[in-house]
């Protein structure tokens, strides 16, 4: 059965990144796009109106008009009972502990390349298969079995002499510049060298995240690559 999935991303760009990367993934299809917590109560009231009720919601954490765990409390007090798969920034324990507590079933954190995306759908397609084939009344292996379909089973590792931390420090640094970083202008943000700071953002680059712009006026009157966040 197919998967119904409503991307809630408040950045244009970032929902329009994750909803082509749904429709690559087979037996699932974009049910909608949402910016914001009204936009996503409205979907999901209307969706089910229709007879095709969301079954999965790609949730991004910081919405224009409110936090994405009131969203959840909204979703299930309105009687939704689509699976919630976070997908945001949001690195606070707290906001962990609250997401999981509110039901969301997998937590994927930015910045990701698709193959990492496409194994969180994949991982939660297997639960969904196996909830389906399982039995009305199950014992207690079943159950083990049920619930260890959504645990990771490893995650996809950065290039030999990259680290986790530079490159969330990278990422910070070119999100928040609206008109991209060339790397001389990383290295100088994140407190790395030139070399390593092109590096990281190259792997942006590879992975989709960022795209490459030529930036005139620079030193010497030579063009430079400027990252952008996409």
């Amino acid at each position: 059965m197919t998967v119904r999935v409503l991307v809630v991303e408040d950045e244009v760009r970032a929902a329009e990144a994750h909803a082509s990367y749904v429709a690559r993934v087979p037996g699932f299809v974009v049910a909608g796009v949402a910016h914001s917590i009204a936009d996503t109560m409205r979907l999901l009231d209307s969706e089910r109106t229709q007879g095709r009720p969301v079954d999965l919601l790609l949730l991004d954490m910081h919405l224009p008009d409110g936090h994405g765990l009131g969203l959840l409390t909204g979703v299930r007090s309105a009687g939704h009972l689509c699976d919630v798969i976070a997908v945001t920034a949001a690195r606070d324990t707290d906001v962990v502990r609250h997401a999981v507590a509110q039901g969301v079933v997998l937590y994927l954190l930015k910045p990701f390349t698709f193959a990492t995306f496409r194994t969180k759908l994949e991982q939660y397609a297997a639960y969904r298969d196996s909830l389906a084939a399982a039995p009305r009344e199950v014992v207690q292996d079943e159950v083990d079995r049920l619930l260890g379909s959504l645990r990771p089973t490893g995650t996809t590792p950065l290039p030999k002499g990259m680290s986790a931390e530079t490159l969330r420090d990278v990422t910070t640094a070119v999100r928040a510049a609206l008109d991209g970083l060339s790397a001389s202008e990383a290295a100088a943000a994140v407190g790395i060298s030139r070399v390593t700071a092109r590096r990281y953002l190259e792997h942006l680059a590879a992975t989709g995240l960022t795209d490459r712009q030529p930036r005139y006026g620079g030193s010497g009157g030579r063009p430079e690559v400027a990252y952008r966040w996409r």
